[in-house]
């Protein structure tokens, strides 16, 4: 007899995993179908672990500042260790135009009720001690951001979405979608059949082709992104820090030392590497590393431990796409996160839920006018 569900949710990611346990908790009959033989495996897994709500739009800080809520309290409220640190973030700037554009969006971020203030050089190599100072002009500073495992998060989510119902399918791909009017009646898989009122595409990397299933064209356009990680050692600075300054090769990098002593790192290619290649380059560590000693120079002494690649599903805009469009009324689009998914999931995965449930407030109906399908992703994420 064919089981008819809720809600199904088409991946088991950053954000299928968070919207599967809030939707069980919300008292709906959940499936999960994942492609992948366990949850997380495919860009969950080879997150940096930054969450930050230092964004330049209403949206993005909401739905990052209810996930740092969240994440932040895991340990207590769901008995999980995941890791978390409030460590903060940081914008260094060397340049004045960096300076000037960093400043400007602070007031915007205040005005939307983000914790984010200026510091000078000297109180910038406090927080970072043997940053070079050479030209710093000084840093952003967004104490309440954070860090904590990708590992350690989905699989608490999905322990605890077993724990309230969720039914997961792994190890199976979506080969059809049928449609009547403008409603999918039945899920087909390469191992079965399923039946839902909603169907939520968190597809990931995969989005468009999950679209493409009811003629729905979506823009989200992966690109491939490396990072690296080193030894643990004792804990010698705070914040995530993010130089925005372009180099041949690489338009910005990024890095911190998370929970385990370890100094995380990544950069964002330019030109974008298009596609889906999940291969380690070699060109990758030497570019990245001359950057990182560039800016922290005591790094020299840390000893990489491997490097890995991903994928950042990109809109045109570097917003997410979360709503239904009209060539399907009941399959809504949770994706295009940009390499975000991570920090935005849990929030994302509540908001989701909501929305499954007709249970949106005023500030929900707000947040998503940032995410509308129907945007003319003319805009520019400022932090993407």
């Amino acid at each position: 007899m064919k089981k008819i569900y809720d809600v199904i949710v088409i991946g088991a990611g950053s954000i299928g995993l968070p919207s599967a346990l809030f939707l069980a908790e919300a008292g709906q009959k959940v499936l999960v179908i994942d492609s992948e033989h366990a949850p997380g495996q495919q860009s969950n897994k080879k997150a940096i672990g930054g969450v930050r709500a230092t964004h330049s739009d209403f949206g993005k800080i909401q739905l990052c500042q209810r996930s740092i809520e969240l994440l932040k309290n895991w340990k207590e409220e769901r008995g999980d260790e995941v890791g978390w640190l409030s460590n903060g973030y940081s914008y260094p700037a060397w340049e004045q135009k960096d300076k000037d554009l960093l400043l400007d969006m602070m007031e915007v971020q205040h005005s939307f009720g983000l914790n984010i203030r200026w510091v000078d050089s000297k109180e910038y190599e406090e927080l970072v001690p043997g940053i070079n100072t050479d030209g710093l002009l000084g840093s952003t500073y967004s104490p309440e951001d954070g860090s904590c495992s990708p590992l350690l998060v989905s699989s608490s989510m999905y322990f605890h979405a077993r724990k309230a119902g969720v039914d997961f399918r792994f190890g199976e791909t979506i080969t059809e979608l049928t449609l009547q009017d403008d409603k999918i009646i039945s899920c087909k898989t390469n191992k079965g059949q399923y039946t839902a009122n909603i169907y939520v595409n968190a597809a990931g990397s995969f989005a468009r082709e999950i679209g493409a299933l009811v003629n729905s064209e979506i823009q989200v356009f992966p690109d491939n992104h490396e990072a690296g990680i080193t030894e643990p050692v004792a804990r010698f600075f705070g914040p995530m820090i993010v130089d925005m300054r372009s180099r041949p090769g690489s338009s910005n990098f990024y890095f911190y030392q998370n929970h385990e002593g370890q100094v995380v790192f990544c950069y964002t290619p330019e030109p974008a590497i298009l596609g889906v290649d999940n291969l380690s380059t070699s060109q990758f560590l030497p570019h990245c590393s001359k950057r990182l000693l560039e800016v922290y120079p005591r790094l020299k002494y840390l000893k990489v431990r491997r490097t890995w690649r991903g994928q950042y599903p990109m809109t045109p805009d570097g917003f997410p796409i979360i709503g239904f469009k009209e060539e399907c009324s009941n399959l809504l689009h949770a994706v295009g996160m940009c390499g975000q998914g991570f920090m935005m999931g849990p929030a994302t995965g509540e908001l989701v839920s909501r929305i499954c449930t007709s249970s949106l407030s005023e500030k929900d109906h707000k947040i998503l006018k940032s995410f509308d399908p129907y945007r003319d992703f003319s805009g520019v994420e400022a932090f993407k």
